[in-house]
């Protein structure tokens, strides 16, 4: 599923959410996807089910800051 600028993202800036580490960036950050839309999160790894904070939400991805791994 593709976010659009207009359309609603599933995140929100400092906000707490949970997920599992689905894949790694190039950038060596883990990737985590809530409904569909991408979270880059910094200093975690693939298999990881990790708790973050928004810190940051643009048009296609957000960054996520971890709290608890």
């Amino acid at each position: 599923m593709s976010y659009r600028f207009n359309m609603k993202k599933p995140v929100e800036l400092d906000k707490e959410y949970e997920a599992e580490i689905q894949d790694m960036s190039r950038r060596g950050d883990g990737i985590a996807k809530i409904e569909g839309f991408i979270i880059f999160v910094p200093n975690t790894k693939q298999g990881e089910h990790v708790k973050f904070k928004i810190t940051r939400v643009g048009n296609r991805f957000a960054i996520g800051e971890l709290l608890q791994a």
